[in-house]
């Protein structure tokens, strides 16, 4: 039987408990070590990884192989993630890289890749360990475009609201790793991609931009992409973009045929966990999918109406969703995806009694400057607005700036776990106590 008043700190606690359960289903621990394949029997282990899992990742398969007999002459490659993901390794060398902006270290990396790539030979094993965040950390400029115009084409897209997966198309014809390039470089040598999906529909040339993998968009989706959103692109991107011979490579490329993809743990993995731990704390649970798009404080207030009704009605109910939101830059305050939903649904729920949600990262940060330090996202509750009020904070002005960081700081109900070393996009949970 539930106690006649509701404690709110317990339903903070109850959404957070449920967010932990999303993100510890996601880490490489439990998932990667069984996908491992047999060493080589006679060749290297060329192991590349890159992504925010990158460091989890690189570490397990050390010790897995290293453990495992193999010497350690026989193992080489490179491992890179976003600054503040990296892990100790014992022979792979772990650098770190900008996120969502590239950097010199990204550059760096990706040549590395290349290279290791290009050395293998047939008795090799080409190990890739993928993660969300490889588009960022793997960066090799094409053509004669500069790592500082690629960097203003990311900043553009990022400011343009564009979904990652379209994103991804146009960064695909400015680079030389990515769209299926890094197995054109291992071609012919033995190719195994496993990876974690960030991306909605856990489509492989979408991870990271399937560096692996054939690229089955075109110049032409890129060129409309690039129309849709008004970008003004560098001369030297441009051309890339313009230059039909600067196409990427297709399914049925003699590059892919002894290549093998597979993705080891999904955004939908994770909501399942999501789903159990609202389940097991009594909650029936309404599951709207692991791959929602959209604006973000547009599917907010879709949601706050969803957990209206739910309410009226007398469901004791947990509305989860995973998916990447977007968010439209139109100010100049700090800010994510993750929490821009939290504050529009603060807004559009109006202090509604009984409701509290949280929205986080499962990488552990949410959009901001790039930094490890920077929130997953945020939790609300009924007095987040009254909270707001009480010191001066005025939401619709604070979301109007995209200034969500700004105004869950002040409060102090951002959602800060640090980097967690995985990536599987985002998990929002609504509780609602009728």
């Amino acid at each position: 039987m539930r106690p006649s008043s509701i404690d709110i700190s317990e339903l903070r606690l109850t959404a957070l408990t449920i967010y932990d359960a999303a993100v510890a289903r996601a880490h490489p621990s439990g998932c990667l070590p069984q996908h491992l394949p047999p060493a080589p029997e006679r060749g290297r282990l060329i192991l590349l990884a890159a992504g925010k899992a990158a460091g989890s990742m690189t570490a397990l398969a050390e010790a897995h192989y290293l453990e495992g007999g193999l010497p350690p002459e026989r193992l080489t490659g490179h491992a890179v993630a976003r600054h503040g993901y990296t892990a100790p390794t014992r022979l792979i060398p772990m650098v770190a890289a900008g996120h969502p902006v590239p950097d010199e270290g990204s550059v760096a990396s990706a040549g590395r890749a290349l290279e290791l790539a290009a050395s293998a030979t047939a008795d090799d094993l080409v190990l890739v360990l993928l993660s969300g965040g490889g588009s960022a950390n793997w960066v090799a400029p094409a053509g004669q475009l500069t790592l500082a115009e690629k960097r203003a084409v990311t900043k553009a897209l990022l400011r343009s609201g564009a979904p990652i997966g379209e994103m991804n198309i146009v960064r695909k014809r400015l680079s030389r790793i990515k769209g299926g390039r890094l197995a054109l470089a291992a071609a012919p040598a033995r190719l195994l991609t496993l990876a974690i999906s960030d991306v909605p529909g856990d489509d492989p040339a979408a991870i990271a931009s399937g560096p692996t993998v054939p690229d089955p968009s075109t110049m032409a989706d890129a060129r409309a992409i690039v129309a849709r959103y008004g970008l003004d692109l560098p001369p030297a991107a441009r051309a890339l973009i313009d230059d039909d011979a600067n196409e990427t490579p297709k399914p049925g490329h003699p590059a892919f045929a002894n290549s093998t993809f597979r993705i080891i743990a999904r955004p939908a993995d994770a909501l399942g966990a999501a789903r159990a731990a609202a389940g097991a704390a009594g909650y029936e649970v309404i599951d709207l999918g692991a791959d929602l798009e959209g604006e973000a404080r547009e599917v907010a207030a879709a949601h706050a109406d969803m957990a209206r009704r739910l309410k009226a009605e007398g469901r004791r109910a947990a509305i989860l969703s995973g998916g990447e939101l977007t968010v439209t830059l139109r100010g100049s305050g700090r800010g994510g995806p993750s929490q821009e939903y939290a504050l529009a649904l603060a807004i559009a729920l109006g202090g509604e009694a009984g409701i509290v949600a949280l929205a986080g990262d499962t990488d552990g940060t949410d959009g901001g400057g790039g930094e490890a330090t920077d929130p997953a996202g945020a939790v609300i509750d009924p007095q987040t607005l009254t909270r707001a009020a009480a010191i001066g904070l005025d939401p619709a002005r604070s979301l109007a700036d995209n200034d969500s960081t700004g105004f869950f700081e002040a409060l102090g109900d951002l959602l800060q776990p640090g980097p967690t070393l995985t990536n599987v996009n985002d998990c929002r949970v609504i509780l609602i106590e009728p």
